[in-house]
């Protein structure tokens, strides 16, 4: 269900995975069908895992986060700069832009700085992360410091207001192609635990489960309070997103942001009419059972508004 150019079809190459990242071994068992794969119930596992994966794949040797701040599934976040990358190429006479050229804002940027990672190796692109949190912020320049192949490509500001998305982090003089982000999709910490303990109930998940990519997007639960929930949940954090992306509308030629529940969608499209966008566009992703989408919108461009 990836994007064609995912790098992460199919099961892991744990082989290869191995080879670049030894530490990697210790962490890999036999499971009930007697299959080799990573104990995705071990965090330790998990993180070790993701830094195998950015290794091999991404060019990055150094990559740590702080405890309990979210270990990403980086074949959903590459799925997200693809579909992007194809969004671009709809307003470039169907070629997918690539090279420094072509600048990138993420909000909320995170301690991972996993976006721009993926979107500094596979197209090329200049990054821009915004993050409000002082320690992933911390984290984030570490990673960027301390990886060659990342230097002078990623650009980081500290957003001093969590509830400002872009005022003080769009600069005179800025332009972007492309703004993503990934919301908090939860209204609370409540909230947010009972859907990761309904997931792991419908998944009917023991020590002996089958590990598979939406397992493993599942057990990434781990996180910050405002990594995982917002005041009013994701349709407000991306509603307010919308309402403030207006003022800026002249510095950034496409807005975006992901959308997890089909539900936050009516109100999210109620906004972008408040704010008289000229596209609208979603875009529909699929990993397993879960499906997720983008939605991306423009005040300079336009095209077909498709909803689902």
């Amino acid at each position: 269900m990836l994007h064609p150019k995912n790098r992460h079809q199919g099961r892991y190459d744990l082989k290869e995975l191995i080879k670049s990242t030894p530490e990697l071994e210790k962490y890999v068992i036999i499971n009930s069908y007697n299959d080799q794969t990573v104990d995705f119930f071990d965090p330790a596992a998990v993180r070790m895992l993701n830094k195998a994966i950015l290794k091999l794949y991404y060019d990055v040797n150094f990559w740590e986060i702080p405890a309990g701040y979210l270990c990403p599934p980086i074949p959903g976040r590459a799925d997200y700069i693809h579909h992007i990358a194809d969004l671009l190429a709809d307003f470039n006479n169907g070629v997918v832009p690539e090279g420094s050229g072509i600048k990138c804002l993420d909000i909320g940027v995170g301690s991972s700085c996993i976006y721009p990672i993926i979107g500094t190796h596979e197209y090329l692109w200049s990054f821009t992360g915004s993050e409000s949190d002082e320690r992933a912020m911390e984290s984030a320049r570490e990673i960027v410091k301390n990886n060659p192949s990342l230097e002078g490509k990623i650009k980081l500001r500290f957003q001093t207001n969590s509830r400002l998305f872009f005022t003080g982090v769009i600069r005179k003089g800025d332009m972007f192609d492309i703004c993503i982000c990934n919301p908090p999709f939860h209204a609370s910490a409540e909230e947010a635990r009972e859907s990761t303990m309904k997931k792991l109930k419908n998944l009917r998940m023991t020590s002996k489960s089958k590990p598979t990519r939406e397992l493993e997007g599942v057990l990434n639960f781990g996180g910050q309070n405002s990594e995982l929930w917002c005041k009013g949940g994701e349709v407000q954090f991306v509603r307010d997103l919308v309402l403030q992306s207006k003022e800026f509308a002249s510095q950034c030629r496409i807005f975006s942001s992901l959308v997890s529940k089909k539900e936050s969608l009516g109100g999210v499209y109620a906004a972008l009419r408040d704010v008289n966008a000229s596209m609208i566009k979603t875009i529909q992703m699929e990993h397993g059972n879960k499906i997720s989408r983008i939605v991306a919108w423009s005040f300079t461009e336009k095209q077909d508004t498709t909803q689902e």
